[in-house]
């Protein structure tokens, strides 16, 4: 070995160490990993306005929240869609209008710098669709220009060409709430009063409430909108009653005892919003479940107040397991015993929505959250199957068991295609990410490359197997979704090094001989894209541009999905791409701080491509972790 080799297996068992001990420290005594899960700013902007709505923001400390959105504003005046990308329009005019109603008056100078930076990008008539419907609720924009929701939709049978369970699990359970509150399109009072008619670029009495033309045939929605538009104006929208009372039924059936709606914050805010519309009590025990499980979401510190997306417990869960394994802790450590004894406790065994496009599989998942019934989705169930499969439980047929229901579900679920969709079956009607009201691009959920990825691993590395015609299926999928220079698309991180990761470890494990090809020129794209500093980084603006794919400062825990493909790799074709893979190593020990953590301020998690990013607190310990575990049981 080279010098440098040397210095790196030296310092191994001190890092690995550290880090292990630094996951056990922060293990939650019931046994399960928990860590923040960070976004951008709107979700606290829009909890400030759910509270202004129902007059509960004297009970909450949103004092603290002002302290927050001023820490996060740049130096050009906005906030920021994911870290260091110059700041977003939508973003910024959302904080903006929390902060005035927090009483922040428009001349304070954080105000000025921030109007000044939303009126340059074109102002509140630029921004999505969603900002403008919050704007809408306190009368600072037009219900005019918001896309209508006919309520009827919700009448549309099951096996109509589209029905609510055509769109995405997200879309559909913040969607179906909105069908009552654009029926109702109400105003709502609140404590400051305010208007923003200082965001608009044009003049708030020049301001167009129409939506945006596209100049192609899509335009024929707006033409549909016109319609659904006289239809209300006329009271004419048939089967009106009929579709709010089915939206409101449908509500109800799925919130959780815990007062939560599909785990996401978006579909809890809604549907609080569409109670509010129906005249509910903020005193109604509904309510009031509803607004606590928002409040379950925040993050309260001396000085702010902030609020996650969604919270990960199962994912963070299953990802510490296997990074403690893979690093050296014994299978029956008494902390992976309870943290596996606790994974087993939430398996979801009631049917969900799923189950509406799925007809003949049966309960067995886990979901991303604590509570989460309806929602279970494939990714998290793959790798808590191999969280699970690595650990020794005091009952491990009752472990079995519950592997196997899991196994069965997943195979129950995949696409047409050939692939694996995170929460729902062949749902994969594109045109609906065209509709004005889907500006996000974010209304379905067809199969992708790294979850299907994640479900040939968990068969490869748990030896468990489906009908062999479906698993050659998922390969083929695979082999089809390579990108000509090799790499793999990534929809739930960021980005190609993500998916290539992924594809490289399912691969190595099942195909490395028949598919030795595609796996060493993904090994080769990654090799390629690797950083001076031995690192490697991507910027979620590859989503937008992919001239950037696998382009970006490093970090620590993109650096460690590239070493996990590249030594999986490694050990399917025994060629190892040694000199990356050192250098990589280097980088993780040289970054790696002195109470064996790493820091990254980038976000590498994706919510919706090219719209709304995450930064998954554990990512940047679970990974290096597992990184440098796997280095060491093969070259040390």
């Amino acid at each position: 070995m080279q010098t440098q080799d040397r210095v790196t297996v030296s310092k191994l068992p001190d890092a690995i160490a550290a880090s292990q001990n630094y996951l056990l420290s922060i293990q939650d005594p019931k046994g399960y990993w928990w860590a923040e899960l960070e976004s951008n700013v709107t979700i606290t902007a829009e909890v400030v306005l759910l509270h202004k709505i129902w007059g509960t923001d004297r009970s909450r400390p949103l004092h603290k929240v002002e302290a927050y959105l001023r820490s996060q504003q740049r130096e050009h005046g906005g906030w920021e869609l994911f870290y260091g990308d110059g700041g977003e329009l939508s973003t910024s005019v959302e904080a903006y209008m929390a902060l005035r109603l927090l009483g922040v008056p428009p001349s304070d100078p954080a105000m000025i710098r921030a109007r000044a930076f939303i009126l340059e990008r074109g102002g509140i008539s630029r921004t999505r669709i969603f900002t403008k419907l919050h704007l809408a609720l306190i009368g600072c924009y037009s219900w005019q220009g918001i896309p209508s929701l006919p309520p009827w939709v919700m009448l549309l049978p099951e096996n109509f060409v589209f029905n609510i369970y055509e769109l995405s699990s997200w879309a559909r359970s913040s969607t179906v709430p909105l069908l009552i509150v654009c029926d109702r399109k109400p105003v709502f009072k609140v404590d400051p009063a305010i208007n923003l008619n200082e965001l608009y670029a044009e003049g708030a009495d020049r301001v167009k409430y129409e939506l945006p033309r596209q100049g192609d045939w899509t335009d024929l929605f707006l033409a549909l909108d016109s319609g659904f538009k006289l239809a209300e104006n006329l009271n004419l929208v048939p089967f009106r009653e009929e579709g709010i009372k089915a939206a409101h039924k449908w509500i109800l059936e799925r919130q959780e005892a815990t007062g939560d709606w599909g785990g996401i914050i978006p579909a809890m805010l809604n549907s609080l919003l569409a109670l509010r519309c129906l005249d509910y009590d903020p005193a109604d025990p509904i309510v009031e479940r509803g607004l606590q499980a928002v409040d379950n979401f925040a993050i309260e510190t001396a000085d702010t107040y902030r609020v996650q997306p969604c919270v990960s417990p199962v994912w963070d869960t299953a990802w510490a397991i296997r990074a403690l394994v893979d690093s050296g802790l014994s299978s029956d450590h008494p902390s992976l015993v309870r943290a596996g004894e606790w994974l087993l406790s939430k398996q979801i065994l009631d049917y969900g929505d799923w189950a509406v496009k799925n007809r003949r599989g049966k309960p067995g998942a886990w979901a991303f959250e604590f509570d989460n019934r309806f929602y279970p989705d494939v990714d998290d169930t793959a790798v808590v199957v191999m969280a699970l499969d690595v650990v020794k439980l005091p009952d491990e047929k009752l472990k079995q068991r519950a592997m196997a229901r899991a196994v069965d579900w997943i195979a129950s679920m995949q696409c047409q295609a050939g692939g694996w969709a995170a929460f729902d079956l062949d749902n994969n009607q594109d045109w609906l990410n065209l509709i004005p009201y889907g500006d996000l691009k974010a209304m379905i959920d067809p199969n992708t490359a790294d979850v299907t990825a994640r479900v040939i691993e968990m068969l490869g590395s748990c030896h468990l197997s489906i009908d062999a015609h479906n698993f050659e299926r998922a390969i083929n999928y695979l082999l089809r979704e390579q990108e000509p220079e090799g790499c793999w698309f990534g929809r739930w991180g960021v980005n190609y090094i993500y998916g290539t990761s992924g594809v490289l470890a399912a691969l190595s494990l099942v195909a490395p001989q028949t598919q030795r090809n595609s796996i060493e020129r993904g090994v080769a794209w990654l090799v390629g894209c690797q950083n001076s500093d031995g690192g490697w980084g991507e910027t979620c603006r590859s989503y937008d541009d992919p001239s950037l794919k696998g382009q970006g400062r490093s970090t620590a825990s993109q650096t460690a999905w590239a070493l996990i493909g590249l030594i999986a790799a490694g050990k399917a074709t025994d060629k190892f791409a040694i000199s990356a893979i050192e250098q990589g190593i280097n980088y993780l020990l040289a970054t790696q701080q002195t109470d064996g953590t790493w820091d990254e301020a980038d976000f590498t998690g994706t919510g919706f491509p090219g719209h709304f990013y995450l930064k998954y607190h554990l990512y940047q310990q679970c990974f290096p972790l597992i990184a440098l575990g796997q280095y060491r049981a093969i070259f040390s």
